[in-house]
């Protein structure tokens, strides 16, 4: 793999790689090949498109791309068309032959592999129609449909690194003037703005510096970052690099969650043809810039997505916090200058460097411009991951992009910013999504988790999982961290119990607010919202539970009961299918439940076809 030794040369190679896909002109066939679809079977789709069209004859007519992530997880495997933009989704390997027979030689389109619109059942066709996509804007995410992951080529074909190549002719001010420019907030979490903190940077003392990609990405049910690197892996090295120019350090490092195989795998075959192509090591595209990226695979510890954790970690410490100032910035990785960013600032870096700030600030909000990634999950139509404008609001992004509520049941609560943001009720639905209007309202942007709740969750029980979740992941370095989300935790269980009483939320307020003003880091100081979001606008389950002894959404297992109704037909599919055999009854005759002996799992009521059994 011949390098590319300056600008020009780049310049060339694009044009090349551009005009020879041209001159193939074939139409391309791009596969899903994230990990949710390579769970639902992609690879195997892929391979029986090879072979099916040398079968067919038609391997000169068209091109089969394995690509990364499309963000439509629950149709997996989903085939997209080029240029017709064309979607099929949940496509199996027994399907290809078809599609190639019918499709792709015949223009035939085959309605059973088409989206399903929620509510209608309209069937639509193209990409570009479905309103999981239409209402998207996607930048970040724009390529992953597009791109072979696995392929420098296809990156550089569609103008990669070009960002790169003209912030070593701008210089080093203008490229962090560009960053300023574009107000960038870092999309970990915290967005804090990334050209102020690279100017830190750049103007502290000392010839070592560091850069670091932040790819711990430890919310439950958040995969944005590990679908980027997935589907476009060389536009975070871009932009690490862009990084590593502009602050002045030649070493950077991409901490990376060891439970993310297929990033690593795709990140470490970018990272060599990087260096192949010579856009890695020593005097990067002729100039005197040199600069490598190494991997750091972390353990799964939550705690290691807070910055001086993560570095504890890369440097082989324990990954505990430790208190600011200093920031890293200033004294970071080995006590040297340090940047941290999550990968889609670093994704977001390129674009603004080969778009410019302009076309960054023309889309979003005035303080929180450009576009967020979220993972979309929960009691949603549309599951995935999406990509939307900040400022949108909760209602547009839940309603028109999610497809609105499973089930046609109602609405009632989102959460938004991983296990440390807050729980936003039905009257929120038109905030709009940016960093400082949801923290306003008790929540918080996050790195981007969005988890849709309907009324058959119940509030309290929420509140109990991510206490849960963040007791045990707490690194236990200062007490009112490890001591008091224990205690809150246990306080809500009491509830959820029907253990509590009239004092019991005076003393989680209470211990929320120690909690949340005594922790060292954002973890014990962000891990309150789940509590204090749904006291503040669901205060009346908790009383429910405490003064009537009763769960409203019949989630807490303590506090209710499963009976079933005369709607029952008598189909025993619940008595044979109960784990406690604590059904009886003949059949076509009334069952009843053994109360007993029932464990409410809810099994019966999840088989019942005739909604014969209720919860009280």
């Amino acid at each position: 793999m011949a390098q590319i030794k300056n600008t020009q040369e780049l310049l060339s190679l694009t044009e090349k790689l551009q005009a020879d896909k041209k001159a193939a002109n074939k139409k391309v066939v791009a596969v899903c090949c994230g990990t949710a679809c390579q769970a639902n079977g992609a690879l195997k789709v892929q391979e029986a498109f090879d072979s099916e069209l040398v079968k067919q004859g038609l391997a000169d007519k068209f091109d089969i791309k394995p690509t990364g992530c499309h963000g439509f997880c629950e149709r997996g495997t989903l085939v997209l068309m080029h240029p017709e933009k064309q979607l099929y989704t949940k496509v199996k390997a027994e399907d290809v032959a078809e599609i190639v027979e019918k499709t792709l030689k015949n223009g035939e389109i085959i309605e059973s592999h088409l989206y399903d619109e929620p509510g209608t059942g309209k069937l639509l066709a193209t990409e570009d129609t479905i309103p999981f996509y239409s209402n998207q804007v996607r930048t970040v995410l724009a390529d992953n449909g597009h791109l072979n992951p696995k392929s420098i080529e296809d990156y550089i074909s569609n103008g990669g690194f070009t960002g790169l190549s003209k912030s070593l002719e701008m210089g080093r001010d203008k490229v962090i003037e560009t960053i300023k420019a574009a107000n960038l907030r870092g999309r970990g979490g915290g967005g804090f703005p990334a050209g102020i903190k690279w100017e830190v940077c750049k103007n502290a003392a000392g010839d070592q510096k560091y850069v670091i990609c932040n790819a711990d990405e430890g919310d439950p049910g958040a995969f944005m970052d590990r679908s980027i690197i997935e589907g476009n892996p060389q536009a975070v090295i871009e932009g690490l690099t862009i990084a590593a120019y502009a602050v002045g350090a030649n070493k950077g490092f991409v901490y990376v969650r060891n439970e993310y195989p297929l990033a690593i795998e795709h990140l470490i075959i970018a990272l060599d043809q990087a260096r192949e192509k010579g856009l890695l090591g020593d005097n990067i595209l002729g100039t005197e810039f040199s600069f490598d990226i190494h991997i750091n695979r972390g353990g799964g510890a939550f705690v290691c997505g807070e910055e001086t954790a993560l570095i504890a970690s890369v440097e082989g410490r324990v990954g505990e916090p430790v208190r600011k100032p200093p920031y890293p910035a200033i004294e970071g990785l080995f006590g040297k200058p340090t940047i941290i960013n999550n990968v889609e600032t670093l994704a977001n870096v390129a674009l603004i460097l080969k778009n410019g700030a302009d076309w960054f600030t023309s889309k979003g909000t005035k303080g929180s411009p450009g576009t967020k990634i979220f993972s979309l999950v929960g009691k949603v139509n549309n599951t995935g991951l999406v990509e939307v404008e900040t400022g949108m609001t909760l209602r547009d992004v839940i309603f028109k992009v999610g497809g609105g509520i499973l089930n046609g049941r109602k609405f009632k609560a989102v959460q938004t910013g991983g296990p440390s943001g807050g729980c936003l009720p039905e009257s929120k639905l038109d905030v709009p999504v940016d960093f400082d209007t949801l923290l306003a309202e008790g929540s918080m942007m996050g790195s981007g988790g969005m988890i849709v709740m309907d009324d058959k969750n119940c509030m309290v029980d929420v509140a109990k999982y991510f206490l849960e979740f963040l007791k045990f992941e707490s690194c236990g370095k200062c007490t009112t961290c490890r001591e008091g989300l224990s205690k809150l935790h246990m306080l809500v269980t009491e509830i959820s119990e029907g253990k509590g009483d009239e004092t019991t939320i005076d003393l989680i307020e209470e211990l929320a607010e120690t909690v949340e003003t005594g922790s060292l880091c954002a973890l014990g100081k962000t891990g309150v919202n789940p509590i204090k979001s749904t006291l503040k606008y669901f205060r009346d389950e908790y009383e429910a539970h405490i003064k009537e002894k009763r769960c409203p959404a019949g989630v807490c297992k303590e506090l209710i009961t499963f009976e079933i109704t005369d709607a029952c037909t008598g189909c025993m599919v619940c008595k044979k299918r109960c784990p406690q055999s604590c059904i009886t009854g003949d059949k076509k005759q009334l069952h009843v439940i053994d109360q007993s002996n029932c464990i409410k799992c809810g099994v019966c009521q999840d088989v019942c076809k005739f909604d014969a059994v209720k919860v009280y």
